[in-house]
């Protein structure tokens, strides 16, 4: 490949978009070599007038949101992109009257890449930490479903812990010691029932919670999909085939 494919970021929560657009130019440099990486072009807007629509769960509303930044970047030249939001990817999958429509160009979808490593490293039984709307939602009991893999979430206290923590502290850069201390103790539970690896799915939870500190192996979906990405954009892994609910999957 004489060029790399130029990568799109959809951006939501701002904390994880940062982070996945750091991962991929480090990533760019360890494979390229020094100041080396490939074309990104991230779009996003605030992600304070989409809670109301997660409130009131508007996929539909949401999805077009995300439709609109993935035509930007098409406009902008990118061959793909990705949405480092895990709940995002319920809004991604919405199959809703009106909601049907494929997008300008394919995503690589972040519950794939988690799932597929998850199987790469032969895990079985996945403990999942994100919002509440991932961990209740479908997205990734499907995905690690097509991998033969199952999963868990921690009780109902412990998922409004960590929800609350997410959007008031970790989306605003904010990461205290006590709150690690908390997930920490979370996914010890998660261990004790069996799981032998922790998806964090929260594009902000692994700034907090690193290998050194969890319990369990993690998953860490933010840096994987950035990884990923750099493997497609260097002709190392397929082109993402993601378009539509309705469409084909990875």
């Amino acid at each position: 490949m004489d060029e790399p494919l130029h990568i799109g970021i959809v951006a939501h929560s701002a904390e994880g978009a940062t982070l996945s657009y750091r991962t991929v130019w480090q990533e760019g440099i360890r494979k390229m070599g020094a100041h080396q990486h490939p074309r990104i072009t991230m779009s996003g807007g605030a992600m304070a007038p989409t809670l109301e629509l997660w409130e009131r769960g508007d996929l539909a509303a949401l999805r077009q949101l995300f439709r609109e930044d993935a035509e930007r970047l098409a406009a902008a030249g990118a061959d793909f992109f990705i949405l480092p939001d895990n709940t995002a990817h319920i809004a991604l999958e919405y199959d809703g009257a009106g909601a049907g429509a494929d997008f300008a160009i394919p995503c690589l979808h972040i519950a794939e890449v988690v799932a597929a490593q998850a199987a790469a490293d032969g895990r079985r039984h996945i403990g999942v930490l994100g919002t509440s709307w991932t961990m209740d939602g479908p997205v990734y009991e499907a995905a690690l479903a097509r991998c033969g893999l199952t999963c868990a979430i921690p009780d109902p206290g412990d998922r409004n812990i960590i929800h609350k923590a997410i959007f008031d502290e970790l989306c605003l850069g904010d990461f205290r010691p006590e709150t690690r201390a908390e997930f920490v103790r979370i996914i010890g539970d998660l261990q004790s029932q069996g799981c032998d690896a922790v998806a964090l799915v929260c594009t902000e939870i692994p700034l907090l919670i690193t290998d050194d500190v969890s319990p369990l192996p993690i998953l860490d979906s933010t840096r994987l999909q950035a990884k990923a990405a750099v493997a497609v954009a260097l002709g190392e892994a397929a082109m993402p085939s993601w378009l539509a609910p309705s469409g084909a999957r990875p």
